[in-house]
C-alpha cells in the first residue's frame, strides 16, 4: 500500500460513475433519505469504479466539532476518525486527496463543513472530479436536511415539554404538587427511564421527594427525608451548583449511598434548581440500561429546565403561603382564639345551614346551650389566668363528648353551644347533654390544684321546639336559664325548650 499523496485521477468516462450520478439525481428527487440510504446507493457504483471496500460518513457536530460515524460499509478502520480529520487541514474548496487507499471529501452545503465521507478502496484516483463533487453535495445535502429534521423535532419536543410543565406547574398549589410535575418533565423530555425531584425548605432540609420509576419505592431518595441537603449524597451528584452531564456514572465521583448506585444509573443528568435565595432542591434523571451519550443539546434543555424548574417550585411555594395565609385568617375570623372552638359566627353559619337541610330532607337538629357553674368564684380566686386555662381544658371535655359531625362552639365567656346535626331526637340530646354534665362534674387541675365547677344545659329541637334557627337559638337559651334557676347544686344539669305553639 502506497503512502504517497496524489490528486485524484484521469478525467475518463466511465459507465459505473455516470451510473451513479444519475442514480443520485434521480434519488434525491424523492423524500428526503437517510444517510445511510445513500450509502447503500453508492456502494454498489463504487465498488465497480474505484474497487471500493469500505466508507463511512462522518457527521460533524458544530457545537463540539467531534466527527460522529452515521452511516457505514465494509469493516471501519481503527484510524478512519483520525484520517477524516486531517481534510480540515487543507483548504475548504481543495479537490481531495488520496491517501494510500483512503480518501477523506469534505462535506459541505452553504459555505458550512457538515461531514466528511471517507472511501477506501484501491483504485479510487479513477474517480472523477465530477463525481467526488456530486456525492459530495448530496451526501450535505442529506446531512442538512436530516440536522434541520431533528433540529425541529428537538424544538417541537422541548417547547411542548416547557409548555406542558408552566401551564401544569403555575397551576400547582403546593411544591410538593410542582416537584410531581417537574419528576415526569424530566422524564419525558429526556426519554429517560428514571426521574427524581429532592426538594427542602427554608434551612436547607429535604422534606419532599418524589420518584419517577425508581426501584424499592425510592428508598434512596427518602431516606435523605430530614437530612441537610449539602449532607446527603444525592446532592452530591451535582458539582458546584451547575447542571452535570455524566456519560458513564461508573467514573462520576458520587457517593455510594446516593440514587446514582443505588439505582444503578449508567448515565445521568443532575440539575440544580437554584432560586435567587439559594438552592431549592434538585432534579435527577438517567438511565439504568445502557450508557448515554449527552449531547449539546441536552445541557441547553438541562440548563432550562433547571431555570424553569426553580420557577415553578418558588411560584407554587408563594400561591401555597399564600393560601395558608388566608387559611389562617378565615380560620381566626371564625374560630375562638382561645380554645381553638369555632366561635358564634362559626355557629350560626353552620345551624342556618343545618336547619335549611333538614326543612328539606324531614330531619332533625339539636342545638345546646352551656353555662358553666361556678366559673366566676375560679376567675375570682385563682386568677384570670387560671379561668383561661379552665375554659381550655372545658373545650376538650366537650369535644371529647360529641361526634365529629357534631359543633362545639364557644359563644363567649364561659358560655359555649352544641350542635347536634346527625338526626338526633330527644333521647340522643338528653344523653349528650348528660354525658357532658357528668364529665364537668369531674375536678379539674390547673397550676397543681384541683378545681369543681358544672354546667347548666339547655336543649331546643328543631322541628319540635322551633321552626328556624333564631327560634331554636332562643328556645336553647331560654331552657338554659331555666336549668341553671333550677339547679341546686354545683353540678348543674339539663332542661328541654318548650315547644312553640
Amino acid at each position: 500500500m502506497s503512502s504517497q499523496i496524489r490528486p485524484v485521477g484521469p478525467d475518463t468516462v466511465d459507465e459505473p460513475q455516470d451510473a451513479l450520478l444519475a442514480d443520485l439525481v434521480a434519488f434525491m428527487t424523492k423524500d428526503t433519505p437517510s444517510v445511510q440510504h445513500v450509502l447503500d446507493l453508492t456502494v454498489p457504483h463504487l465498488v465497480r469504479a474505484a474497487g471500493l471496500t469500505a466508507a463511512t460518513v462522518f457527521e460533524l457536530d458544530s457545537e463540539t466539532g467531534m466527527l460522529c460515524p452515521t452511516a457505514q460499509f465494509g469493516e471501519p478502520g481503527r484510524r478512519d476518525t483520525l484520517v477524516a480529520g486531517k481534510v480540515f487541514r487543507l483548504a475548504a474548496g481543495a479537490a481531495p486527496k488520496v491517501t494510500g487507499e483512503q480518501m477523506p471529501i469534505r462535506l459541505r452545503i452553504g459555505g458550512q463543513t457538515v461531514g466528511v465521507l471517507l472511501l477506501t478502496g484501491g483504485d479510487l484516483d479513477a474517480l472523477r472530479p465530477d463525481v467526488l463533487a456530486a456525492l459530495a453535495l448530496h451526501f450535505a445535502t442529506t446531512l442538512q436536511g436530516l440536522a434541520a429534521e431533528k433540529q425541529r423535532q428537538w424544538v417541537t419536543h422541548n417547547t411542548t415539554i416547557i409548555r406542558r410543565l408552566f401551564e401544569e406547574g403555575m397551576a400547582a398549589t403546593t411544591v410538593e404538587a410542582a416537584g410531581h410535575i417537574l419528576a415526569g418533565a424530566a422524564a419525558d423530555g429526556f426519554r429517560t427511564e428514571h426521574a427524581a425531584v429532592c426538594l427542602i425548605d427554608a434551612t436547607g432540609t429535604v422534606n419532599y421527594v418524589h420518584g419517577f420509576n425508581l426501584p424499592d419505592e425510592g428508598a434512596a431518595l427518602t431516606s435523605a427525608l430530614g437530612q441537610a441537603i449539602s449532607q446527603t449524597p444525592v446532592w452530591q451528584a451535582i458539582k458546584d451548583g451547575k447542571v452535570s452531564l455524566i456519560n458513564d456514572a461508573a467514573t462520576a465521583d458520587v457517593l455510594p449511598g446516593g440514587p446514582v448506585r443505588t439505582i444503578g444509573l449508567k448515565s445521568y443528568i443532575a440539575m440544580p434548581l437554584m432560586s435567587a435565595a439559594g438552592p431549592v432542591g434538585l432534579i435527577l434523571c438517567g438511565d439504568s440500561t445502557a450508557q448515554r451519550e449527552w449531547t449539546f443539546r441536552d445541557r441547553i434543555f438541562a440548563e432550562q429546565l433547571s431555570v424553569e424548574g426553580t420557577l415553578i417550585v418558588d411560584s407554587a411555594g408563594m400561591r401555597q403561603a399564600a393560601q395558608a395565609h388566608v387559611a389562617q385568617l378565615s380560620h381566626q375570623a371564625f374560630h375562638d382564639s382561645l380554645t381553638g372552638l369555632p366561635n358564634r359566627s362559626f355557629l350560626i353559619e353552620r345551624a342556618e345551614r343545618a336547619v335549611s337541610d333538614a326543612a328539606v330532607g324531614g330531619g332533625r337538629v339539636a342545638l345546646m346551650l352551656l353555662d358553666l357553674n361556678g366559673f366566676k368564684q375560679v376567675n375570682d380566686t385563682e386568677g384570670h389566668q387560671a379561668g383561661d386555662v379552665l375554659l381550655q381544658q372545658v373545650a376538650k371535655r366537650l369535644l371529647g363528648a360529641v361526634r365529629d359531625d357534631d359543633v362545639v362552639s364557644r359563644l363567649g365567656g364561659d358560655e359555649f353551644a352544641i350542635l347536634l346535626t346527625r338526626d338526633p331526637d330527644d333521647a340522643v340530646a338528653s344523653a349528650v347533654a348528660d354525658r357532658i354534665c357528668d364529665r364537668l362534674r369531674e375536678p379539674f387541675t390547673i397550676d397543681g390544684q384541683q378545681v369543681t365547677v358544672g354546667g347548666s344545659v339547655g336543649i331546643a329541637l328543631y322541628p319540635e321546639d322551633a321552626t328556624d334557627y333564631e327560634a331554636l337559638m332562643k328556645g336553647a337559651d331560654a331552657a338554659m336559664y331555666e336549668a341553671k334557676r333550677d339547679t341546686k347544686h354545683l353540678g348543674g344539669g339539663r332542661r328541654r325548650a318548650t315547644p312553640q305553639p
